[in-house]
């Protein structure tokens, strides 16, 4: 199984998210074949008038929301680190989606089964679809390299602007 650092997941910037919601139809599209924003497996989010988050799953590793399971519905790929659910054993109990720190589970409005982001086999559509490019398909490692760059800068403005 690829490490944390190596899975690749859907990463949002939320400097580049207008909340335009594109990635929900791109992704209710691909997997429902049609544009209904609650059957996607990612949620654009508006957390304040200036700020959009779109939110998937993180492909955490010792996934909690497997280990939330009671019925062992969940589980998690080896191969890229994806959560799949087994519908026969689900119950919609909704366990597992107290237990995503990052909301990234919902239950399906018409099978009331969990569902969650597959990663569209390598290709997500959200990321293919965003017109800002505001997701990226990316490795952990890289988001903490450009959050330590993001730093870096932001305290280098702070320095320039202290000796002003």
């Amino acid at each position: 199984m690829p490490t944390i650092h190596e899975k690749k997941f859907v990463s949002g910037d939320p400097s580049k998210c207008i909340g335009c919601c594109v990635c929900e139809y791109a992704c209710s599209m691909k997997h429902e074949n049609t544009y209904n924003p609650t059957k996607s497996r990612i949620r654009a989010i508006r957390l304040n008038s200036f700020v959009n988050l779109a939110v998937s799953c993180r492909l955490c590793e010792d996934s909690p929301c497997v280990a939330a399971c009671p019925r062992d519905a969940l589980r998690q790929s080896e191969e890229n680190g994806t959560i799949m659910i087994d519908e026969d054993k689900c119950n919609g109990c909704g366990w597992c989606i107290e237990a995503c720190d990052y909301g990234a589970i919902q239950l399906h409005p018409d099978t009331r089964k969990v569902f969650v982001c597959d990663l569209c086999e390598g290709n997500p559509q959200c990321v293919e679809w965003c017109p800002e490019e505001a997701l990226d398909f990316t490795t952990k490692d890289v988001v903490s390299q450009k959050a330590r760059i993001t730093a870096v800068k932001k305290l280098f403005q702070d320095a320039l602007s202290s000796e002003e």
